[in-house]
């Protein structure tokens, strides 16, 4: 089994939190209701917050090679 630190851990759950919330947006459209916004701009930010690790996960290990 791997074990993941906790920075992991946060990036695992906000990842499925988002997956969860995009599907429950399309649910929700399926249904043929009005979505309220407060769900697409929840998944937004998830999403948000996932390339921002994306992206810092990156400038960490470029920075790591080159100096």
């Amino acid at each position: 089994m791997t074990k993941y630190n906790t920075v992991e851990m946060i990036r695992i759950w906000a990842s499925l939190t988002g997956l969860f919330l995009v599907a429950l947006y399309f649910a929700v459209l399926w249904a043929g209701i009005t979505p309220p916004s407060t769900i697409a701009m929840l998944a937004t930010a998830t999403g948000g917050f996932e390339l921002f690790f994306f992206g810092q996960d990156q400038w960490l290990k470029r920075r790591g090679k080159h100096g």
